[in-house]
């Protein structure tokens, strides 16, 4: 018989399921406490010790749309974060203080310009238009602010054209010689961005969304399980059974965190996020994170926010297609769960 390294660790994974599964007979604020103090040992958030204030490098008031301030913020002593911030000009200057914000994170592509709709390499065009995934465009064509923010790994932040459209695989694994995770990094740099958005008094820091598809999802999805700030979070094809996706299928390596799968399936901890809405956006076509996957794992989130009394705060998204981001279905579920 041919040995199989696949069939050792599915049979350990059936054998000894994750132990701090949330059980809905038990008192989930107790739960949830002991979930959230080992989630923070797992994803290994790094220190903040620099000063948030944004670092202008332009204004642009040209485009007829959106005002738009680039700007950078140190997340971590030296690395500076690049983000965009984009306000839409027939909102904000009709006389409203401040206005929600949608932050904007792309997965696997060739950087946040595809959040602005601007293609910079071959391939971007179809990328963009493809996949409805001009994310911030979108986001301040209904009126929000919006937020393009570069992830470790992509784009100006290490991504690489010419090695593919990325660089995950080396930093995700240095982060782990280092005694930390990316996922806990793109995190990390997220509530960076959101300390940032102070200083922006068009920015209503209590309707703060997070959004992102691929692994701009997966991020939205881990990020918004550890900072309360993120009052509704949209993951698009990412939010899966561990079991039916990043434990069977092929995956980047940057979707993987030490231990999780002993501890968590990660319809678990949609704990971490509720009472809070939570809108999972998946394609029903989608070959890497199985809709099968996406509906068992969606159940274990509806018993969650059931419990909690609060069942019209999550809501599921399944789009006609594959791997990319569902815009005119979604968008109407997150105007009425921003309402919330």
């Amino acid at each position: 018989m041919q040995p199989s390294v696949l069939a050792l660790h599915h049979r350990l994974a059936q054998q000894h399921p994750p132990c701090m599964a949330v059980d809905l007979k038990q008192d989930l604020q107790q739960q949830k406490t002991q979930m959230l103090a080992k989630y923070h040992e797992l994803i290994r958030l790094p220190e903040k010790s620099t000063h948030p204030e944004p670092l202008i490098e332009f204004v642009q008031r040209d485009d007829p749309r959106f005002d738009e301030i680039r700007f950078t913020f140190e997340s971590e002593p030296g690395l500076f974060i690049p983000a965009h911030l984009l306000l839409p000009k027939h909102v904000y200057q009709s006389g409203k203080a401040s206005l929600p914000v949608v932050i904007c994170l792309q997965g696997h592509s060739t950087g946040m310009h595809i959040s602005l709709g601007r293609a910079k390499y071959e391939h971007d065009e179809e990328t963009i238009q493809s996949g409805d995934r001009d994310f911030a465009i979108q986001a301040v064509a209904r009126g929000y602010a919006a937020v393009a923010m570069e992830q470790r790994g992509f784009g100006e932040l290490d991504g690489t054209v010419s090695e593919g459209t990325h660089r995950c695989q080396q930093v995700a694994m240095q982060a782990l010689m280092l005694g930390r995770t990316l996922l806990g990094e793109r995190a990390f740099d997220v509530s960076r961005l959101i300390d940032t958005l102070a200083f922006f008094s068009e920015c209503d820091l209590g309707r703060i969304g997070l959004m992102g598809n691929s692994g701009g999802g997966t991020a939205t999805f881990y990020t918004a399980c550890i900072e309360s700030r993120i009052k509704i979070a949209m993951p698009s094809c990412a939010f899966c059974s561990l079991q039916d996706s990043i434990f069977s299928l092929s995956h980047c390596v940057c979707n993987y965190m030490p231990d999780l799968y002993h501890y968590f399936e990660m319809g678990d901890l949609a704990l971490l996020i509720a009472p809070r809405p939570l809108i999972i956006v998946c394609g029903k076509d989608d070959m890497i994170f199985p809709l099968s996957g996406v509906q068992s794992a969606f159940t274990k989130v509806q018993a969650i926010y059931d419990a909690m009394g609060v069942s019209e705060n999550c809501h599921l998204v399944i789009g006609h297609e594959g791997h990319r981001f569902y815009a005119d279905a979604s968008w109407p579920v997150y105007a009425e769960m921003l309402k919330k």
